[in-house]
């Protein structure tokens, strides 16, 4: 079983930045995903990286903010979010699933992941 331990979330005023990382489990090669959820909301897709690093793949509304990098030694992806915006705060949950070629044709769907972490909160204030 993978187990997904995210850590970095917390509280910060709007404009500042937070780091949150996902280390995974297990030799396993995995493509990795963030999402998020706020109070009354569907969960959304934040952003996907592929095993290799190679792509990333961004939603629209953290485009130019946020930024997704892997570790492979270390089985750790990092989201880097920088200007940060009240409509950010959310529980972070950090998702993954055995590396695929299809990856990037599915990344956005929540259904596409087989692992999950427990999530981290992140607030920001305004």
């Amino acid at each position: 079983q993978v187990q997904l331990v995210e850590s970095g979330g917390g509280l910060v005023q709007a404009g500042g930045s937070l780091r949150l990382s996902c280390a995974a489990s297990g030799r396993t090669r995995y493509d990795m995903g963030w999402f998020r959820q706020a109070p009354g909301k569907e969960r959304e897709f934040v952003v996907a990286i592929t095993w290799s690093g190679g792509n990333v793949y961004s939603a629209d509304s953290v485009k130019g903010r946020f930024t997704l990098f892997r570790d492979n030694a270390k089985n750790t992806v990092y989201l880097q979010m920088n200007s940060l915006k009240p409509e950010d705060t959310a529980v972070y949950y950090c998702a993954a699933t055995p590396y695929s070629t299809a990856f990037g044709t599915v990344a956005v769907r929540a259904q596409t992941y087989d692992y999950w972490g427990q999530g981290t909160q992140v607030t920001v204030s305004s």
